[in-house]
């Protein structure tokens, strides 16, 4: 067993209300295909769908259950945009080239929208916005500075600084002020990951699935192998994000899963009150809350930070203070579900995208894979198709391997994340 499966997945609010979907098979034998996938969720079936369209014949292998990596365990929240913001991104790479990244990080809100569009995808999308709140005073002066960049110089126009009144009419809760992104907004994150499936496969995909692939092997064609079956083909995409386990050195050395922990309430009499214009809700901490309403009124809300990689005991009782401290008015609410999952984050805090030889992938997404993900998948798959300038703005940013390698990368995350823990409550 993994240790994404001690985290809960069939306990979470996402498995109980996900649409129907006929599981995939195991893989068994020898299979021939253009194309395989490693990893069911919204970043190799995106490649897989784009492929498929592009004429190409695509197997994916899943080595647990479509959507149940980090895909359909998220908040689901669609923040527009990269981990690093326009300030930073202008000082470390210079205005052109921060812009190319940037715009090209704003396509995959209209992506994703267009394919819950096209395909009817039933996930309770709402794009009623994204706040983030200020968590200190002190916060309120580079959002002011972002918000001016991404209006003047990156030709954004979506993002308002809020005043701490007036974030305060977009979540109850005493926030110094926020950045309010129009842009952004919400879903559940299974159900749309559950629709790419459904898309790829009426496209001609084929998916299996409780099937884990142990070795990838290189050389005239890519061999991926599970237990009991191997694909055959020109290429492959590794889309395993941080449950691919050994697989590939230079993906693994780059990324460092990191486990977030999320619990719903029941439906709320006082949702309304608490998240009035329903946005989508993170603050300005290192250590990040982040929260929504779902269809059905209750409160989602992840946040805290951990330093072991043992799951708590009791994922609700440690969700319940972070969540309580933010919303002290719903002290004592039933939490009925809680689960958690494994996301990537790279030391620069920006996605790796890359190849090695006919093998590509993309992750490290560092917690804005919502929407990231599903717009990898397509760069991967229009760079196969001899399409590289949009693949290759991003791929130039491969980030450092971590020092020591998946050996100390344990260890130094656990400081670090201390050492932010503490600014945090300075």
């Amino acid at each position: 067993m993994g240790f994404n499966d001690s985290l809960g997945m069939p306990a979470s609010y996402y498995a109980e209300t996900a649409n129907p979907w006929t599981e995939g098979p195991r893989l068994t034998g020898e299979v021939d295909a253009d194309l395989v996938v490693v990893g069911g969720g919204c970043t190799g079936l995106s490649a897989a769908l784009h492929a498929a369209q592009a004429g190409l014949s695509v197997v994916v292998v899943e080595g647990g259950r479509v959507g149940w990596g980090a895909s359909g365990r998220n908040g689901g929240q669609m923040i527009p945009g990269l981990r690093k913001g326009a300030v930073e991104l202008v000082k470390a790479y210079g205005v052109e080239r921060a812009r190319s990244l940037l715009d090209l990080a704003f396509e995959a809100r209209g992506l994703v929208t267009d394919l819950i569009g096209e395909h009817a995808i039933a996930c309770d999308l709402k794009t009623t916005g994204h706040l983030l709140g200020a968590a200190k005073v002190a916060d309120a002066q580079w959002m002011e500075a972002e918000a001016e960049c991404l209006a003047t110089v990156m030709n954004y126009p979506h993002v308002r600084l809020l005043s701490a009144a007036e974030a305060r009419e977009q979540v109850d809760t005493p926030y110094h002020g926020g950045l309010l992104d129009r842009a952004g907004g919400h879903m559940h994150p299974l159900n749309f990951t559950l629709g790419l499936a459904r898309a790829a496969r009426a496209a001609g995909v084929t998916i299996f699935e409780r099937s884990k692939v142990i070795a990838l092997r290189t050389g005239d064609r890519v061999r991926v192998e599970t237990d009991d079956g191997a694909v055959r083909a020109r290429r492959a995409v590794l889309a395993g994000d941080a449950l691919l386990e050994g697989l590939c050195k230079r993906v693994n050395t780059r990324i460092m899963p990191v486990a977030n922990y999320v619990a719903a309430t029941a439906p709320l009499k006082t949702a309304a009150s608490l998240i009035p214009t329903d946005v989508a809700v993170s603050d300005s901490r290192f250590v990040v809350n982040y929260y929504r309403l779902s269809a059905d009124g209750r409160l989602i809300f992840g946040g805290g930070e951990r330093y072991t990689p043992a799951p708590p005991r009791d994922m609700a009782t440690f969700v319940r203070g972070h969540m309580e401290a933010v919303f002290p008015q719903i002290r004592g609410v039933p939490i009925t579900h809680a689960w958690g999952g494994l996301v990537s984050v790279t030391q620069t805090r920006l996605p790796h995208l890359g190849r090695q030889g006919e093998v590509w992938f993309a992750h490290g997404y560092s917690g804005l894979g919502v929407i990231l993900s599903t717009l990898a998948g397509k760069l991967l798959v229009e760079a196969m198709q001899g399409d590289t300038d949009r693949f290759d703005r991003f791929a130039a940013l491969e980030p450092p391997a971590f020092p020591g390698g998946t050996a100390l990368r344990g260890p130094l995350h656990v400081l670090g994340m201390l050492w932010y823990a503490l600014r945090d409550r300075l």
